[in-house]
């Protein structure tokens, strides 16, 4: 005696070789002996043999018709058997009795499966619905199949263009275009990346990196769109400032936060003014223009082109353009103009002169160290200001220096892009021609703005908490390998900085962080002492933590692509430049940085040299859209003296200087099923 059993939804058959009352012993073909119980046998006869029964009854089972076996099918529940017997004749035999077991088993969507063998038939509206869902998965594995075998042509189709940057960074696993790409990639056997490139999927690298970008961050696109607000006026009668204020920024800066002034130069007693622009007394929490703010969080920069947190009309009435008084929250150190001792600080809301926007591109060449200390002719603008201004700086400097426990070293220079673009209105199209200059970190102008904005901004964090008004701070627990800059909702030392306290407050139109601070700054200026009472943010308001960790993830990631984008540009330029060779310093693991390019890469051949090692790369290639350059070593351009004395001044190196800047989300897994499989076997899905 055989018998046919249910083993987990898949079918056996053997010989029985004992019996209980709730279990059988069954030996397979293979010599095993396993215990069923009885419930689980669907079907007991003496011939054919085991094999020889399921062979002939997966045939027959091909063969049944499901339309016709479901009309057959009586409307009450019914077994197998009597499938069989109705679809074959009367004395259907163990193989045709299997073979319907098989077949019912096998097609849900027309019989319901109620244990034990027994089945009803599913309801015409349901049995409609399911045959409508396989015969869309089937054309959908055929257009999968066909996408692929386009991509493999090197032809791009249009619904893998249209999403292409979910495809390689988002993907949807189940979305049949990220199935095309791996089935295609799987077939040319070449990485996705490289498979799309060559269906001419991406119009340009520039274009790739640009809306790639848009498509993490900005997804419904830069724009404010034509329903934005517009800038509110300030209804509060502001004071005019006795003062005369100016502004250093670069020629292409729009959003002109910061100012300064000077009063009582010559008098022994000096009082420095830094101004801040006031959009906190016009913008309130939770307005429409705050909610756009606190969705972007910062403007994004970038060569030629930037996205302002703010629209640009607002942008307008509010930055600190010259020839206006301009509303601002103004913070006035009293100094001893000898011993430059800070006296006192008084913060007030009030309008201030603007008589001059200053750039630094234009007076670099002129404001120099020689020229402010009387070396040189001084023809420039507020020459005496600055004067003071870069003793003040470098004096203000030296004590945080004095708390940092080391000097601040600017061995490296900053490096300005200018793109050569007869359409400034409209983003780069990435292929315009670049010059890349060098600007010295630390030169005085850039100096002034600086340690006068870190004054202001630790003060601010002094005083907010003083006044046990919480606010947003940056701080830094020690210059320890691996501490990080951490912000939180209360002060705490900057040790990078040599500062009590740190909070960004100075660019209230284009970071979030100093729009919110700007709020509470403004609460304490208008009430003391009862300030937390009146501030939109309270202690341990949840709130600040939310903008922390928003602003926290949108800076990280608008840092990052301004990183690649600058690189971008600077690969550009090397080929622009035909640069064929390119001298550099060695950091490590292989890695150089080139000594008169901001640029890091990797050189054949130098794994083995000391850090700060001179050497001549040669480049061998450039790929725009991984944003590398590719280069082996050709010279060795100093001696094992000069290589240790490099070595002993050099600055450590930046964690994230050599990560990779394009990561793919995309990958191509083996175990990934074969659409044309799919559509092969319909009934299975």
């Amino acid at each position: 005696m055989y018998a046919l059993f249910d083993d987990a939804g898949k079918f056996h058959a053997g010989r029985l070789m004992s019996e209980a009352e709730a279990s059988v012993q069954i030996e397979l073909d293979s010599g095993k002996r396993v215990k069923v119980k009885t419930a689980n046998v669907m079907l007991r006869f003496d011939k054919p043999a085991p094999a020889e029964l399921m062979a002939q009854a997966q045939a027959l089972a091909l063969e049944i018709d499901l339309d016709l076996a479901w009309e057959f099918a009586p409307e009450a529940e019914f077994g197998f058997a009597d499938l069989a017997r109705d679809y074959f004749d009367a004395a259907a035999g163990p193989e045709k009795q299997a073979a319907a077991l098989l077949r019912l088993f096998d097609a849900p969507h027309y019989f319901r499966r109620l244990g034990k063998g027994q089945f009803r038939k599913a309801p015409e509206e349901t049995v409609k619905a399911a045959l409508l869902g396989i015969e869309r998965k089937k054309q959908l594995a055929l257009q999968i199949e066909q996408w692929a075998a386009e991509l493999v042509a090197g032809r791009c189709p249009e619904p893998v263009r249209e999403q292409l940057y979910r495809i390689l960074f988002k993907p949807d696993k189940n979305g049949p275009e990220y199935k095309a790409v791996v089935e295609a990639s799987k077939r040319a056997q070449r990485a996705p990346l490289d498979l799309l490139t060559a269906a001419g999927a991406i119009a340009s690298p520039y274009q790739f990196h640009w809306q790639r970008f848009l498509f993490d961050e900005f997804p419904k696109g830069t724009g404010f769109g034509t329903a934005a607000p517009a800038a509110p006026a300030i209804k509060e009668e502001l004071p005019l400032a006795a003062v005369r204020a100016f502004s250093i920024d670069d020629s292409a800066t729009t959003e002109i936060d910061d100012a300064l002034s000077f009063q009582g130069l010559g008098s022994g007693s000096v009082v420095l003014g830094i101004h801040i622009a006031a959009p906190g007394l016009a913008i309130t929490p939770d307005s429409a223009l705050d909610r756009i703010a606190r969705d972007r969080l910062s403007t994004v920069y970038m060569p030629g082109w930037k996205i302002t947190m703010l629209p640009d009309e607002v942008v307008q009435a509010y930055t600190l353009a010259e020839g206006r008084d301009c509303p601002a929250l103004s913070v006035y150190f009293t100094l001893d103009e000898a011993t430059l001792a800070i006296r006192g600080a008084e913060t007030r809301i009030e309008r201030v002169p603007i008589v001059a926007n200053l750039r630094h591109d234009r007076l670099d060449a002129v404001v120099t160290e020689a020229a402010l200390a009387g070396e040189a002719p001084a023809d420039f603008p507020f020459a005496a200001e600055l004067t003071f201004a870069f003793r003040l700086a470098r004096e203000l400097k030296r004590r945080r220096e004095v708390v940092r426990g080391k000097p601040e070293n600017f061995n490296r220079p900053d490096y300005n892009y200018r793109l050569e673009r007869a359409d400034a209105a409209h983003e780069p199209r990435g292929d315009e021609p670049v010059e890349i200059t060098t600007r010295r970190r630390g030169a005085p102008l850039d100096l002034i703005v600086a340690e006068a904005m870190i004054l202001a901004n630790s003060h601010w964090g002094g005083w907010l908490g003083e006044l046990g008004v919480p606010a947003i701070y940056r701080s830094q627990a020690s210059l320890a390998p691996g501490i990080k800059v951490r912000m939180g909702t209360k002060p705490a030392p900057h040790a990078g900085m040599g500062v009590a306290q740190y909070a960004w407050s100075t660019s209230p139109l284009r970071r979030y962080v100093d729009l919110v601070n700007q709020w509470q700054i403004i609460a304490c200026a208008r009430h003391g002492r009862t300030a937390a009472l009146a501030a939109p943010f309270k202690p341990k308001d949840a709130a600040l933590f939310s903008v922390i960790s928003a602003f926290d993830a949108a800076y990280a990631a608008y840092n990052g692509f301004q990183q690649a984008i600058e690189r971008y540009w600077t690969l550009r330029y090397v080929e622009q430049q035909a640069l064929v060779e390119i001298d550099a310093a060695v950091m490590k693991d292989g890695l150089v940085r080139a000594e008169a390019l901001p640029l890091v890469f990797r050189v054949a051949g130098t794994e083995s040299l000391a850090r700060g090692a001179r050497v001549r790369a040669r480049v061998t290639g450039i790929d725009l859209l991984t944003l590398e350059l590719h280069a082996t070593l050709a010279a060795r351009l100093d001696a094992e003296a000069e290589v240790a004395a490099a070595a002993a001044t050099d600055v450590p190196d930046d964690e994230d200087e050599a990560a990779p800047l394009l990561q793919l989300a995309i990958e191509v897994d083996e175990a990934e099923p074969n659409p044309a499989a799919a559509a092969a076997a319909p009934a299975a899905a």
